[in-house]
């Protein structure tokens, strides 16, 4: 498998995560959220406010269709791509996926100052933002969950995070060199 599919909730790090991973196994980075906005020429927010989400969910698939057979890529999905059509379904046939799993307290502390970057979190206020996150991760935690390598952190600098992915990937077969390790043998 040459595609490595990062999927989790919105502000996990997905495509901080994926940027550094692509780099290091020089693989294309691909954010489908960019891919939309270059599609459409709307933002995502413009999307979410003149459409709706549904019609947005359809742009996401599209959008992952466009990449799926790509070679060499890592790709941050949406929050919400997996949990939606077939898309899980899609991504697991293509390649490797990865769950970049963060507590719920954790994501709340990222998205607290950034929530309207994510159309959802738009008219979500500060008091609901903690509930509106546990009750989302509770309906999306399902799809999350069958990734084929789940990776947990707190507050990980990322090439702490990207080092124990390239460890994983290596080991589900990824065709890149084994990750390398200081030593200090002669």
């Amino acid at each position: 498998m040459d595609r490595v599919f990062l999927i989790g909730f919105m502000g996990a790090g997905k495509t901080t995560i994926g940027k550094a991973l692509a780099q290091i196994i020089n693989y294309r980075f691909f954010d489908i959220d960019d891919l939309i906005e270059q599609k459409t020429g709307k933002t995502i927010s413009d999307i979410f406010d003149k459409n709706n989400e549904e019609e947005f969910r359809k742009f996401e698939q599209q959008a992952l269709k466009e990449i799926i057979n790509e070679k060499e890529i890592v790709v941050a999905t949406g929050g919400g791509t997996p949990c939606f059509n077939n898309n899980l379904e899609l991504i697991k046939q293509a390649g490797i996926s990865v769950y970049l799993k963060q507590p719920s307290l954790m994501l709340y502390y990222r998205l607290r100052n950034s929530k309207d970057e994510y159309p959802l979190l738009k008219d979500v206020s500060y008091s609901e933002l903690m509930p509106y996150i546990n009750k989302l991760l509770r309906k999306r935690k399902p799809f999350y969950k069958q990734a084929d390598i789940i990776i947990q952190y707190n507050s990980s600098p990322v090439e702490e995070i990207t080092q124990k992915l390239l460890e994983e990937l290596y080991s589900l077969g990824l065709r890149i060199a084994p990750p390398t390790t200081s030593s200090n043998a002669e």
